[in-house]
């Protein structure tokens, strides 16, 4: 078995998976500068815990409905390695239909109680009314996240990836430059504070759709496949792109969920330990981001195959996937088993904490090395169909391994933080080893979608 995967498949894998990496990271960074613009403010205290609580709150919604992407990208993926190209236009209006009603009503609850869901999650008052205006402003522009989310399907799904790589940075750009607009109240425009940043979230989103439909009209995309010429509501459709997403839907809110629980856990161990924790969380979050590209390009080869009929392609597409994110995840691990100061250093200068995290990045350096293949392999499962199983997995190895084990290694036993963490590596491993063996049984080569 070869280490790296010949050039032919290598340079498919790759010419969809970098354009969405590049992406991804431009909303980590565009996340990092709204929290350093408004921890800049006179009540940067206050501002920062309300942009953190609404943030959070506003990402569970989000989250939950953008995984329409992943329908939208099947679908379209799918018929467009069958050469269906009208299927492919049928797919993406229905979708779009779907997210502006979903986004319409969703953002008028939303604006509506953006204080009462700010004063659920705050203690505080004051800080309910600080993040009030950011919240609204962010659910006003609900419906242009989830077209946006659907357009990124559908590029994602034909393969033209580096359209949502443009995309990114465009709302990057537009949303920094109306931060600094209506956050400080330069160049006469007025000074709102965090508000401004929900503002800026909002004018980007706009933009964001703008672009897309823009896009959208370019001759190659135009004339191949005809979504102007042809608008019908179809049911059946519609009935698909929920069949698919919903269980990923439902799997982002489980995560969530279980990420708020393993933090609470922390939390009763110690607020350092739980300080520590987060700064380790974060040097995980942003190495998972190539696998997260290598896992798009898997559902779209994976899904292309399929549609050409070509399942045994798209195990092998699959697989490489696979193996290209364990190699990048294992040169990740030794970073983070070696030299964790390397990486700690740079997220904080705080010595108490930085001794702290330092076994916890050892230890996510053990499970990171088992992560890239689990979650390429759930990714191409997901294109075949297998949604539900790929969620039932994930509730399991999450729900029923990861936090009981935190709760019984780190508190029950007192092992602390350290714990608490070696609880991930048993969680990844056996995540892996179930997609592993579902994919390998080539039983999701059957599913009918």
């Amino acid at each position: 078995m070869k280490l790296i995967p010949d050039k032919i498949i290598l340079n498919d894998i790759m010419v969809i998976a970098v354009p969405v990496v590049g992406g991804l990271f431009t909303q980590m960074i565009l996340s990092l500068v709204d929290t350093a613009m408004v921890g800049r403010l006179e009540n940067s205290t206050v501002a920062l815990a309300a942009l953190g609580l609404a943030f959070l709150a506003s990402w569970t919604i989000t989250s939950f409905f953008s995984s329409m992407s992943t329908g939208t990208h099947v679908l379209i993926a799918r018929r467009q390695g069958g050469g269906d190209v009208t299927s492919v236009a049928d797919v993406l209006n229905n979708s779009l239909a779907l997210s502006l009603v979903l986004g319409v009503l969703f953002a008028a609850i939303g604006y509506s109680y953006a204080y009462e869901i700010m004063d659920f999650f705050a203690k505080d008052a004051l800080v309910a009314s600080e993040g009030t205006g950011y919240m609204a402003y962010r659910f006003l522009g609900l419906p242009f996240f989830l077209m946006i989310v659907t357009y990124r399907g559908f590029f994602y799904g034909i393969g033209h990836t580096k359209i949502f790589l443009w995309s990114a940075i465009i709302i990057m750009i537009v949303h920094v430059l109306s931060n600094f607009l209506f956050i400080y109240g330069n160049f006469g425009f007025p000074r709102m504070g965090l508000t401004g940043a929900g503002i800026s979230s909002f004018l980007s989103m706009i933009t964001g759709w703008l672009f897309f439909f823009i896009v959208t009209f370019l001759k190659q995309y135009r004339i191949t496949y005809g979504y102007f010429k042809r608008f019908h509501i179809s049911k059946e459709i519609i009935y698909q792109i929920l069949k698919i997403s919903m269980p990923v839907s439902l799997q982002n809110v489980m995560i969530l969920l279980g990420f708020l629980i393993f933090i609470a856990v922390t939390g009763i161990i110690g607020t350092s330990e739980q300080a520590a924790s987060q700064i380790v969380t974060s040097a995980l979050f942003i190495s998972f981001i190539p696998c997260f590209g290598l896992g798009v390009a898997a559902q779209t080869l994976v899904g292309q195959s399929l549609g050409r009929k070509n399942p045994l392609r798209a195990q092998i597409y699959g697989f490489e996937s696979a193996k290209l994110g364990t190699l990048f995840t294992i040169l990740i691990g030794i970073l983070f088993i070696g030299y964790p100061d390397l990486v700690l250093k740079v997220i904080t200068n705080n010595d108490e904490l930085v001794n702290l995290a330092r076994p916890l990045l050892r230890i996510a350096g053990v499970a990171q090395i088992f992560y890239g293949g689990g979650i390429i392999l759930a990714n191409a499962l997901q294109a075949a169909g297998a949604t539900v199983y790929v969620m039932v997995v994930e509730v399991v190895t999450h729900w029923i391994i990861f936090l009981p084990l935190t709760y019984v290694f780190g508190i029950f036993l007192e092992g602390g933080i350290i714990g608490a963490w070696s609880a991930l590596p048993v969680y990844v491993l056996m995540f892996l080893i179930l997609n592993y063996l579902k994919f390998h049984s080539k039983s999701w080569m059957s599913i009918k979608i």
